[in-house]
């Protein structure tokens, strides 16, 4: 199946947070997601989702200063504390906001000497929140992203998403497949998604290079969507990407792909 959510940390950023729901909705979507909510009270944000008919499908555990170019919490050995009240504080967010799935951000490292012990610390945080996640019946979450975007991310390809997931074997924890990240790193996405989609829990998409809107770059689209639709995969594909202007100029992909405007395949 495919189903599509706006994130609404990129897209419809022209307005601000609290309008983009509505205008997610204008444009066809049923569903949306947020990197970090946690600037907003999640009463507020729970009646922003209840009047426009929309649900929360993913939001990320805190990350700390990781956007502006920090390590992150997941990894860090001297964090783990930190990350353990990033967890509550989601768990907090998800008994209002009840999203299928929490993201964990794995992180950097910028001392290489250092990787190995990151690594590991990264493996003990993931498992504590999905076992934590596992309780309110929401599946975790955790995405490779491309080093060239994010120098000394610590999980930067698809075969590192599937060892971690095998070394953990959670019941409840899978991968979030970023299109854009794969595909900045060369790797076949086509095929990674007819092999893996089983092991997949939520997907993300924009165009490559530039991270801008389907049809921007050099990434086939229609293949890909065709994929995940004739898959039995139930979750949600998220559009992560930056508009080039307007994001409702930038839709033609979703207006091409949707059944009654609904953004469900």
């Amino acid at each position: 199946m495919l189903q599509f959510s706006a994130n609404l940390s990129l897209l419809f950023n022209e307005y601000p947070l609290a309008q983009r729901f509505a205008a997610a909705k204008a444009s066809g979507f049923d569903a949306v997601e947020i990197q970090f909510p946690y600037s907003v009270p999640a009463a507020e944000l729970g009646q922003l989702l209840d009047d426009n008919g929309l649900r929360l499908v993913l939001f990320n555990v805190d990350a700390d200063t990781l956007l502006q170019g920090g390590e992150g919490l997941a990894a860090v050995p001297e964090k783990r504390q930190d990350f353990q009240r990033a967890v509550e504080q989601a768990l907090r967010y998800a008994e209002v906001l009840r999203p299928g799935a929490i993201n964990v951000l794995p992180g950097r490292c910028l001392n290489s000497e250092r990787l190995a012990q990151y690594r590991a610390t990264f493996l003990e945080n993931l498992d504590y929140a999905a076992r934590a996640f596992a309780g309110q019946g929401i599946v975790t979450v955790f995405e490779a992203v491309n080093s060239f975007d994010m120098p000394g991310f610590i999980v930067d390809s698809s075969a590192q998403m599937l060892k971690i997931l095998h070394d953990l074997n959670h019941p409840q924890l899978r991968l979030q497949y970023d299109i854009y990240h794969m595909s900045r790193m060369g790797e076949d996405c086509a095929d990674f998604l007819r092999r893996h989609i089983g092991q997949i829990g939520h997907i993300q998409f924009a165009d490559c290079p530039g991270r801008g809107q389907p049809g921007s770059g050099s990434l086939d689209f229609p293949a890909l969507f065709q994929i995940i639709r004739k898959s039995d995969y139930s979750g949600w594909t998220g559009a992560e990407y930056r508009p080039g202007a307007a994001t409702a100029d930038s839709l033609a992909w979703l207006k091409s792909c949707s059944a009654g405007g609904t953004g469900a395949v």
